[in-house]
C-alpha cells in the first residue's frame, strides 16, 4: 500500500509533534508512530524545560549558552547552542499560548527552579531557569502538542514501525513502515521526511528509557549510508531507582534533595563544592560510582541514597508528586520519612543522525545535506549537547529543532515536487520481514537482548577502557552469530510482537557496535565518555566530532571540527 504526503514525520514525541504542527499549514502531513502519540517517551520528562525567562531572578540566554557549552565539555557546536538558547525563550511562551499549564509564581508568571549545571553570571552559582509543570512537564508538552496537531488536521498512523527510508537520485523520497495491526507493509511517498524516533537506551540493562526506545531511526539511517555522529557519548542520569532504572527527576535535587553515601555524608561537597548535587550529570554519576567502588555504597551494595526527608510534605506533594509516587509504588518507601536507593541509569544518547542547524541530515564532514531528509530530537545530533547534556535541554532541543526542521522542510516542499519512488521501493523492508518471520533456529530474541544489555552495562557504560571495550566487541560478534540463529514461533501477521522485538534487537546490535567502536577510537575522557586508560581530556587530538559509517568492512570513521564561536575550551570546575 502506498500513501502520498507532502511531508512524513516518523515519531510522535515532542520533536515529531512540534515538526508536524509547524508543517501542517504548508501541506498534507502524516505522522508515523509505533506508539499511540501520547505514550511517546517525551511524556516521561519530569523536571522542566530550560529557558532564560528571568521570572525568579536575573537570567540571560548568554548564561544559558555558556552553561550548555561548558556542560558539553566543549564538544557542542556553539552556533547551534546559541540558536538553542535564544529560541528557548520564545518556544516556552509559544507553549504557554497553546495552553500548557505551567506551574506559576504568586504573580502568575511561569515558575522556574534550579537544575544541574545551570548557573548565573557564567558559573558563579545556581540559577532558577527550569520552567516546569510540577514534575510532569514532558507529559504536559505531549498533550498540548497532540491537541494542536489534531486541531490542525495532521494525519496519524499509530502503531506503524519504521523499517526503511527511501532514497532516489540523492534525495529522500519517503519511508517504509510495518503496520502492527495487520502485518502489512506500507510505503509513504513524500517530498520530505523528518526522523524524530528518539533514543536507544535499551541497549543497557539499567535504563530510564521505555522499552520502545531501540534506536529505530538511527539504525535505518545508518543502513541507508548516513553516518552517526558522536555515538560514544551516552549519558547516565544519577538518580535511577535501584535495579529498575526508572528515573527520579533532577527536579528533586533542584528542590533541595541531596545524595548521601553509606556514612550519611553529602559526598558531592568533595566533587563539586559550588554546585554540589546540581553539578552536570556526567560528573555526579562518576562521583556515585567512585563512592561505590571505594566501599561507601549502602550496605556494601552498588547504590546510594537520595535524601528527600527534609523537604517537607508541601514540596513533595505539590512540586514532586510523580517522584514521590514512583518511590512509593516501586520501592514501597515513604520518601517523607525514608531515604531512597538510587544508582546511575542509562538515560540519553548525545549522538545520533548528524544534522545542520535547519534539521537537514548531513552525510559527511563537509556538512553536505541530503535533500528532503531531516531529523530532530534524541535521534538527531545537531550538536547542542556535545559530550554531556544538561538537564532540561532535551525538551529545549526537541522543540527548537523540531520547529526549525519543519520550517526548512516547509520551504522545501513548496519549492520541490515529489522525487520518483525507487522501483520496488519496499523490497528491503519485505526482505527483512520475510527473513525473520520463518526463522526457526534455537536462539531466543529475549535471551540475546538480555545478554546484550548485561554486557553493555558491564563493559561500555560509565567507565571504559580498551580491554573491556575490545571484550565487548568480541561479545557483539558472538551475539550477532546467535541473532542469525533466532527462532520466531508466532507466524501470525496481527500484532506480532515477537517479530517486532526481533527487528528492534537488530537495531540495538547495530547501534551497540557503533557505540563500542566509537568509544574505542576516542582515546581521551570527555563528558560522559570516560576512558580510565586515557583519563585526561585531549583538546589537541580530540576536539572533533566522530562520524561513523557502516560498511562491508565494518565501522569506518571520519571526523569534523567542533564549531567554536564565543567560549574557548577551559577546565571544567564546579
Amino acid at each position: 500500500m502506498v500513501h502520498k504526503y507532502d511531508a512524513v514525520i516518523v515519531g510522535a514525541g515532542g520533536a515529531g509533534l512540534m515538526a508536524a504542527l509547524n508543517l501542517s499549514p504548508h501541506g498534507r502531513v502524516a505522522v508515523i508512530s509505533k506508539l499511540y502519540p501520547t505514550r511517546s517517551h517525551t511524556g516521561t520528562a519530569q523536571g522542566g524545560i530550560g529557558a532564560a525567562l528571568g521570572n525568579m531572578e536575573e537570567d540571560h540566554w548568554e548564561w544559558h549558552m555558556f552553561d550548555t557549552v561548558k556542560g558539553s565539555d566543549y564538544l557542542a557546536d556553539q552556533d547551534a547552542v546559541e540558536i538553542l538558547c535564544r529560541e528557548a525563550i520564545e518556544t516556552v511562551y509559544e507553549l504557554e499560548h497553546w495552553g500548557l499549564p505551567f506551574s506559576r509564581t504568586a504573580e502568575g508568571r511561569i515558575a522556574q527552579r534550579p537544575f544541574g549545571g545551570h548557573t548565573k553570571e557564567y558559573g558563579k552559582g545556581p540559577v532558577r531557569r527550569s520552567c516546569y509543570a510540577a514534575d510532569r512537564t514532558g507529559h504536559m508538552i505531549l498533550q498540548t502538542l497532540y491537541q494542536q496537531c489534531i486541531k490542525n488536521q495532521v494525519h496519524f498512523f499509530d502503531e506503524y514501525h519504521l523499517l526503511d527510508v527511501l532514497m532516489a537520485d540523492g534525495r529522500c523520497a519517503g519511508a517504509v513502515a510495518l503496520c502492527l495491526a495487520t502485518g502489512e507493509i506500507h510505503t509513504f511517498h513524500a517530498k520530505a521526511v523528518l526522523d524524530a524516533t528518539g533514543g536507544c537506551g535499551r541497549m543497557f540493562r539499567v535504563t530510564s528509557n521505555a522499552h520502545a526506545l531501540t534506536g529505530d531511526g538511527m539504525a535505518v539511517a545508518l543502513r541507508a549510508g548516513v553516518p552517526l555522529e558522536d555515538m560514544e557519548f551516552f549519558q547516565f542520569h544519577p538518580t535511577g531507582i535501584y535495579k529498575m532504572g526508572i528515573l527520579l527527576s533532577e527536579a528533586a535535587r533542584g528542590e533541595g534533595a541531596v545524595l548521601r553515601n553509606r556514612t550519611g555524608e553529602r559526598f558531592m561537597e568533595r566533587y563539586a563544592p559550588t554546585l554540589l548535587d546540581l553539578a552536570p550529570r556526567d560528573m555526579v554519576s562518576r562521583a556515585m560510582y567512585r563512592e561505590i567502588r571505594e566501599g561507601r555504597g549502602i550496605d556494601g551494595k552498588n547504590y546510594l541514597h537520595l535524601d528527600l526527608t527534609h523537604l517537607g510534605a508541601d514540596v513533595l506533594d505539590k512540586k514532586l508528586p510523580d517522584v514521590t509516587e514512583f518511590v512509593r509504588t516501586y520501592l514501597g518507601i515513604e520518601p517523607k520519612k525514608e531515604r531512597v536507593p538510587v544508582q546511575p541509569t542509562a538515560h540519553y544518547a548525545m549522538g545520533g543522525i548528524p544534522t545542520d542547524a535547519n534539521g537537514r541530515v548531513i552525510v559527511d564532514e563537509a556538512n553536505t545535506p541530503v535533500a528532503g531528509y531531516y531529523a530532530a530530537g534524541e535521534a538527531a545530533c545537531v550538536s547542542v549537547h556535545g559530550a554531556n547534556r544538561l538537564g532540561t535541554n532535551s525538551l529545549v532541543d526537541i522543540l527548537v529543532y523540531g520547529r526549525r526542521g519543519a520550517r526548512h522542510a516547509a520551504s522545501f516542499i513548496k519549492e520541490n515536487d515529489w522525487a520518483p519512488l525507487p522501483e520496488r521501493a519496499d523490497d528491503r523492508a519485505r526482505e527483512q520481514v520475510s527473513r525473520l518471520m520463518p526463522a526457526n533456529g534455537k536462539e531466543r530474541v529475549g535471551a540475546i537482548r538480555d545478554a546484550l544489555q548485561d554486557e553493555m552495562m558491564e563493559k561500555a557504560a560509565v567507565f571504559r577502557d580498551a580491554q573491556t571495550l575490545r571484550a565487548m566487541r568480541e561479545t557483539l560478534q558472538e551475539l550477532r552469530d546467535r541473532y542469525a540463529r533466532i527462532k520466531i514461533e508466532d507466524r501470525g501477521t496481527k500484532y506480532n510482537t515477537e517479530l517486532l522485538e526481533a527487528i528492534e534487537l537488530g537495531n540495538l546490535l547495530d547501534l551497540s557496535e557503533v557505540l563500542v567502536e566509537s568509544a574505542l577510537g576516542r582515546q581521551e575522557s570527555r563528558g560522559a565518555h570516560w576512558r580510565e586508560d586515557f583519563p585526561q581530556r585531549d583538546d589537541i587530538n580530540w576536539l572533533k566530532h566522530t562520524l561513523a559509517y557502516k560498511t562491508a568492512n565494518g565501522i569506518e570513521f571520519r571526523f569534523k571540527p567542533v564549531t567554536i564561536t564565543r567560549f574557548q575550551p577551559m577546565e571544567r570546575k564546579y
